[in-house]
């Protein structure tokens, strides 16, 4: 997605989520005299088609022992079960006046962010929870009922609790706002990394349960606003469980409520979240080098735990995501005979390799459909801080935070990868040179987090990038020699690097 498509979709998304608003501060206090059949057929038929979406959803994540969809799914068939009985008890209809309607209308939105609030949590994500879980909405659901039950059968048991603007109305408002915020922060932060239009949708119908509650619990029914705030309320359920529903069908997570998707995500599925133009060119990499695609890949994995790290906000991530990937893409017009030889580059050799940076730069250029700080990464991912890279020997503050980290990833994964014309480096040989590099070409706080990255336990990416790909037939040699030739070196490791002459040498 473009910068300008962004802003377009971003703008929309606006516009979308501040008019109910709008409605509300300007028309929510005008006085109407709607009658009753059109909250009790609308409210009631809207409660309880979501409420058999809401068991499906609970079918789905109990088949696949996902705790956090049975959560979601909990949220929705609590919330929609309340907005039944709401509905259920129009007076003049079922029942006369009774005090459930206001105790259900009340408590839908607040309960309902509550629990959806709760999938944050890491025990709820956990495939044992689903058996507790269902137990909590077989629970929830049961009291829903008796309580409802009492209520129509004995309604002066059952007080009209809270009224509008009541203490208690105020303090389910404050709570509310807290847990449809909290959603809302982690919906848009997911919506920045994946730019998914489905994930805005998301945002947005946050935003319209949030303006729902304002209306439930600071109007009455005399006002046009609270009738304002039913719709609201019905269509953002209806938004979110669709989107919901539609991850799930298609066999992904959905993530927005969550709100824990990781950059390394985007890179293991560049498809679903970059589209199909960034995969076919993984698939082109591949055929032509097997090797550079499968380095581009840690690299990418690795460079966006470094951001995460170093508290990159979502939307450079995602550049750092898409970077990492398309580092090396230039490589596709490397000829065959330089990028394979299995043996030292010539100086002449060296210097068209050398190209590639500018290569990529240009071709994404000409596909189109990607942002010029991407293009710049690709383009400037081998410069180095003081001025020793290339292809423009840029330095210290013309290089961003996103082209440190690449440098430091790319430079890793180069030596710790086996190659025909040297074995691969220990972990320990590679971080020691990049430390020995630091505040001259490489930037000390990329070193040192992507050190912590690698260390941290139980983590793919340390593994991926540490283990060599299998050993390439005679013949040929896996591209990306580049990284190596422009590193000093540790003793008595042979490799191929550059002399003091510029011409490609071998050392023992």
């Amino acid at each position: 997605m473009t910068r300008e498509r962004l802003v377009t979709t971003l703008l929309l998304g606006s516009a979308a989520a501040v008019l109910p608003l709008a409605l509300l501060h300007f028309f929510g206090r005008k006085e109407v005299a709607f009658p009753g059949w059109v909250h009790f057929g609308i409210v009631g038929a809207s409660a309880l088609a979501a409420t058999g979406a809401a068991l499906v959803l609970t079918y789905l994540g109990a088949r696949r022992r996902d705790g956090r969809v049975v959560l979601l799914a909990t949220a929705f068939t609590v919330m929609a079960s309340l907005l039944f009985v709401h509905g259920l008890a129009t007076p003049g209809f079922i029942i006369e006046y009774s005090g459930i309607i206001a105790l259900t209308g009340g408590l839908t939105l607040p309960v309902g962010g509550a629990l959806l609030a709760l999938s944050a949590l890491a025990p709820f994500r956990r495939p044992r929870s689903v058996t507790a879980l269902l137990w909590l909405q077989a629970g929830l659901l049961a009291a829903i009922g008796i309580v409802s039950a009492i209520g129509m059968l004995a309604p002066q048991l059952v007080p009209g609790v809270p009224s509008a603007l009541s203490p208690e109305a105020i303090t389910l408002l404050v709570l509310g706002v807290v847990f449809y915020g909290v959603l809302e922060v982690r919906a848009f932060r997911t919506f920045l990394l994946t730019r998914r239009l489905a994930d805005l949708v998301v945002v947005c119908g946050i935003v319209w349960l949030a303006a729902a509650l304002v209306a439930a619990l600071a109007l009455d029914f005399s006002q046009l606003g609270w009738w304002l705030g039913h719709g609201l309320e019905v269509l953002g359920i209806a938004l979110i469980g669709g989107v919901v529903a539609w991850d799930l069908h298609r066999s992904a997570q959905s993530r927005p409520l969550m709100g824990d998707l990781r950059a390394a995500e985007l890179v293991r599925a560049e498809e679903a979240f970059f589209g199909s133009h960034v995969r076919a060119l993984m698939v082109r990499l591949a055929e032509k080098d097997e090797y550079t695609e499968g380095h581009t890949r840690r690299v990418a994995l690795l460079a966006v735990r470094v951001g995460e790290s170093l508290g990159l906000p979502p939307g450079r991530l995602r550049h750092l995501a898409a970077g990492g990937l398309l580092h090396d893409i230039g490589k596709l017009r490397i000829p065959d005979e330089i990028l394979k030889k299995p043996g030292p580059l010539t100086e002449d050799e060296f210097r068209v390799i050398r190209r590639h940076p500018e290569h990529g730069y240009r071709l994404l250029g000409e596909l189109g459909g990607f942002a010029e700080p991407l293009r710049r990464l690709v383009r400037c991912h081998h410069e180095r801080l003081d001025g020793s890279g290339y292809p423009k020997a840029l330095t210290g503050d013309e290089l961003d935070l996103e082209m440190r980290i690449l440098a430091a990833c790319d430079m890793y994964d180069a030596l710790v990868t086996t190659r025909v014309y040297r074995n691969a480096w220990s972990h320990e040989q590679a971080m020691a040179l990049l430390q020995g590099e630091t505040g001259s070409s490489l930037d000390p706080r990329c070193v040192a987090a992507l050190e912590d990255v690698l260390e941290q336990p139980a983590e793919e990416t340390r593994t991926a990038a540490a283990a060599p790909p299998p050993r390439p037939a005679a013949g040929t040699v896996p591209a990306g020699r580049e990284e190596a030739a422009a590193t000093p070196l540790l003793p008595s490791v042979p490799t191929v690097f550059a002399g003091s002459s510029g011409r490609i040498v071998r050392k023992p």
